[in-house]
């Protein structure tokens, strides 16, 4: 079954609620071996379109991933870029600020760490988060120090300018940026909360903090809805990627890729006559 990307984009007029969008799809697979054989095929692209993006060395890719909490973000990272060559994938987290982060404007922390050219970048949670969590806690952006009249008017439509014209600029300079929302449903995070709980090796991964966070889950939504259907744009692109079934999303995810870095004008560097004339040099040199 073919995965039809633009299924998934959300467009960039029209304003779509977050409830009328799935959390599940038909799979694309019909037994656990098809889903290994679709996923194993889709890294194999990945890993060559990777090495042609690393050694083209004119475009970089951003990967952004935001979820609620076990929409699955990282088991889709780990698993779609397992065949990716650590040199030229970076991967960061963003969790709670620093002090040295609060002293800066909303997007120094996560700009310091963008891709350089002929790399993935992929940040797990973004600059995103300052209109997310920031929003559904006030207490947080109070203690960014604001001045006072930075807080005047729609702040957070400030934030969404500051963003996009952020990712535009990126885009002119040849930095792609895939944007990934992992949709989850209320009761499959539910699900997944109770077996964190019930499999001893998952305990690590609950706190009470998540019970705590999962009671805002209509702020949050709203918020998500808002900031995704103000930031998507022709060359960022936010992806809404049914989350309920892990290996499905992964599928979604992968071949979104895929499709991105195919998109890209990429070649191999081609050697000129003057570096094939000292190649042919070292060659004489090797062979005596």
């Amino acid at each position: 079954m073919n995965i039809r990307i633009k299924d998934f984009v959300v467009p960039t007029k029209n304003k779509i609620p977050l409830s009328e969008l799935p959390t599940s799809v038909k799979p694309y697979f019909k037994t656990k071996e098809e889903y290994d054989g679709i996923l194993a095929k889709h890294i194999k692209s990945l890993s060559s379109l990777q090495s042609l993006l690393y050694a083209d060395d004119r475009y970089a890719v951003l990967l952004i991933f935001q979820a609620m909490d076990a929409a699955g973000k990282d088991g889709a990272i780990k698993h779609v870029m397992s065949g990716i060559n650590p040199q030229g994938c970076q991967v960061f987290s963003f969790k709670h600020p620093s002090a040295e982060d609060l002293d800066h404007d909303f997007l120094w922390r996560t700009t310091v760490c963008l891709p350089e050219r002929g790399r993935i970048g992929i940040f797990n949670r973004s600059y995103y988060e300052e209109v997310l969590i920031v929003r559904v806690h006030p207490e947080i952006l109070a203690a960014q120090r604001l001045p006072d009249e930075c807080l005047q008017g729609n702040i957070w439509a400030g934030r969404f300018r500051s963003i996009t014209d952020l990712e535009q600029h990126l885009h002119r300079n040849g930095t792609r940026i895939v944007k990934f929302f992992l949709h989850i449903s209320k009761d499959e995070q539910r699900k997944r909360f109770l077996k964190r709980i019930e499999q001893p090796e998952k305990n690590w991964k609950f706190s009470q903090s998540d019970l705590k966070e999962r009671e805002l889950w209509k702020d949050y939504m709203k918020a998500y809805e808002e900031c995704i259907n103000a930031t998507s744009t022709s060359h960022s692109p936010w992806y809404v990627v049914p989350a309920d079934d892990k290996r499905n999303a992964r599928l979604i995810i992968s071949q979104v890729i895929v499709d991105t870095l195919s998109s890209l004008d990429l070649s191999y560097p081609k050697a000129d006559k003057a570096r094939l004339k000292e190649l042919r040099s070292f060659r004489t040199q090797l062979e005596h």
